[in-house]
């Protein structure tokens, strides 16, 4: 089994937790920094890291902005490549903590039926999941709308960690760009969710113990509308998408 996390990275160079990543590094085979042209010191930082930890971590760099969507994919893609058999992403801020990660990994590596292990931003007794207000409600009105968008109901879309198996599902839902920066998760879901006759069994949501809103977020009112009014068109490129991978 070989995993890969890929992290995607635009002017991070302040806030990397470089020992945190150096514990993520040993506990899957590697993980693998997309730099989405920053213009700080972030290939910098993450270039100590590579000398730090060797093979352990690598990284991409896009020679200009293509946006987080577009840095995922590629570093999804990459991971690929290398033979990996199972691969993830999560934000590079750590709102979603390496222990929760790394039990999505667990979970994806036990369950070799499932298709893709989502964390899901839960507010549970026991649990510590810290959200301000008014991104909690906004998150769960956009949650609706994309349950709606899927045809499926997913509590949780948008977290910035998710874990997925390696197969004709997920390559066929990475062979093009996606349509927009800040729902792309929902269409990457959408993408794989298209191909399987029973999504429902093979994709499962795992609510995280731990989550931090961490300040910073480049989710605008102005992003967010936009990614909201791109679920209306979902389901139609999602269908154009999968005819042209027929």
């Amino acid at each position: 089994m070989s995993t890969r996390v890929v992290v995607p990275c635009f002017d991070e160079a302040h806030r990397l937790d470089v020992d945190a990543f150096a514990e993520l590094s040993r506990h899957v085979d590697q993980v693998v920094f997309v730099d989405d042209g920053s213009t700080d010191d972030t290939i910098a930082v993450i270039g100590r890291m590579v000398e730090a930890e060797g093979d352990r971590v690598s990284l991409v760099e896009l020679d200009r902005n293509m946006g987080k969507a577009e840095a995922v994919r590629l570093g999804l893609l990459e991971s690929i490549a290398r033979g990996s058999t199972l691969v993830g992403y999560l934000d590079a801020d750590l709102a979603t903590p390496i222990s929760e990660m790394l039990r999505l990994v667990d979970v994806a590596a036990r369950r070799s039926d499932l298709t893709a292990v989502i964390g899901s931003r839960v507010a549970l007794l026991g649990h510590t999941v810290r959200r301000r207000p008014a991104r909690h409600y906004l998150g769960r009105l956009y949650a609706t709308a994309a349950s709606l968008a899927l045809g499926e109901v997913v509590y949780d879309t948008q977290c910035g960690a998710k874990v997925f198996r390696v197969g004709d599902p997920l390559r066929r839902a990475l062979a093009e760009p996606f349509h927009d920066p800040w729902s792309f998760d929902v269409e990457l879901l959408a993408r794989i969710i298209a191909g399987d006759d029973d999504p429902n069994d093979r994709m499962l949501e795992v609510p995280l113990n731990e989550w931090t809103d961490v300040g910073g977020s480049a989710v605008g009112p102005l992003a967010g509308a936009r990614a909201l009014w791109a679920l209306a068109g979902l389901r139609g490129r999602v269908d154009r998408h999968r005819l042209r991978q027929d």
